[in-house]
C-alpha cells in the first residue's frame, strides 16, 4: 500500500475576546465564529487584558465600547490593549477589531483618531463601498465582492489616518476609514455582529439618534445584514483556523489557559 502523509493533530482554536462594556458583547459573532473556543475578558470589570500575545491563543478580537480611543483615566485597560494589538500584529496574531477596537488598531500602529470627529455621529445603517482588493481579502472578500454591503452604525469618533502600510479596504459617505488591515489584523468602523436588540439599546442611549429609523432601516435588511455579519465572522474564524493548524504543524502552541477569564 502507499504510504499515506502523516496527518496533523487537531485542536480546537482559541480567540480572546476583550469586551470594553457590558452592552457591547459579542452578539451574534457568539453563533456565528464556528469551530472556536471563546474567552472574554470583561475588562470593564477589572479582568486582566493580557499582556502577551501568545496569551490569547489563536487569535484576538476586540469590541466596541463608549469611551475613546484615548480615554486612558477613564477605561485604565486602554494602555493595555493598545500594546496587546500592537504586539499582535507583531507577532502575525490574527486579529479582528470592532469600532473602538478598530479604533484602538489603528492607534497602536501609528494611525490616528479624532474624537468627536466633525461630520458627527454615524448611526443606523450605512453602506459600506468596498475598495479595490477587497474582494480579494479572505475576511471581507465575501461581502466585498457585491460592491457595497449594508452594515450596523454607531460611533462619533472616528479614524482619521491608518497605520502605514495598512491596507484600505471600506469606506462609508460619511467617514472615509470603514474597513482596513494591517499586517495580520483587520479593523472595522462598523458593527457586522450587532443585532437589532442590540442596535435598538444603543440608538435609545444617544440624543439626536432617532431610534424608530433605526429600527426602520434595519428591519428592511434584515437578510441582508444577517448575511454580510455571519460572512465577516466566518471569514476570520476560518484565518484562525488556518493559523491554528499551522502553530500545530510547525510546534507553536499558545499559552491561553495561563489566563484568567470572565
Amino acid at each position: 500500500m502507499p504510504e499515506q502523509a502523516p496527518v496533523a493533530p487537531t485542536r480546537t482554536p482559541v480567540i480572546t475576546v476583550v469586551q470594553h462594556d457590558a452592552d457591547v458583547p459579542l452578539d451574534r459573532f457568539a453563533g456565528w465564529l464556528e469551530g472556536v473556543e471563546l474567552r472574554t475578558v470583561r475588562a470593564w470589570e477589572g479582568r486582566p487584558v493580557p499582556t502577551d500575545p501568545a496569551q490569547v491563543g489563536d487569535g484576538l478580537l476586540v469590541l466596541g465600547g463608549h469611551t475613546n480611543a484615548y480615554a486612558d483615566d477613564v477605561a485604565p485597560w486602554l494602555p493595555a490593549t493598545r500594546s496587546l494589538l500592537a504586539a499582535a500584529v507583531a507577532a502575525g496574531v490574527p486579529t479582528l477589531g470592532i469600532c473602538l477596537g478598530a479604533q484602538l488598531l489603528a492607534v497602536a500602529c501609528g494611525g490616528r483618531v479624532e474624537v468627536a470627529a466633525p461630520p458627527g455621529r454615524e448611526s443606523g445603517i450605512v453602506d459600506v463601498r468596498w475598495r479595490p482588493g477587497a474582494a480579494q481579502d479572505p475576511v471581507l472578500g465575501a461581502c466585498a465582492a457585491a460592491g457595497t454591503t449594508p452594515a450596523p452604525s454607531m460611533h462619533a469618533d472616528a479614524i482619521v489616518e491608518l497605520p502605514r502600510g495598512a491596507a484600505w479596504f471600506g469606506a462609508s459617505a460619511m467617514y472615509p476609514y470603514q474597513a482596513f488591515r494591517v499586517g495580520t489584523a483587520w479593523g472595522v468602523q462598523f458593527h457586522p455582529e450587532a443585532g437589532r436588540a442590540t442596535l435598538r439599546a444603543w440608538a435609545d442611549q444617544y440624543d439626536g439618534v432617532d431610534t424608530g429609523a433605526v429600527l426602520d432601516a434595519f428591519d428592511a435588511r434584515a437578510d441582508d445584514l444577517g448575511s454580510a455579519g455571519r460572512a465577516i465572522a466566518s471569514g476570520f474564524a476560518a484565518v484562525v483556523h488556518r493559523s491554528a493548524r499551522q502553530s500545530v504543524v510547525s510546534g507553536t502552541r499558545s499559552s491561553a489557559s495561563t489566563m484568567v477569564y470572565a
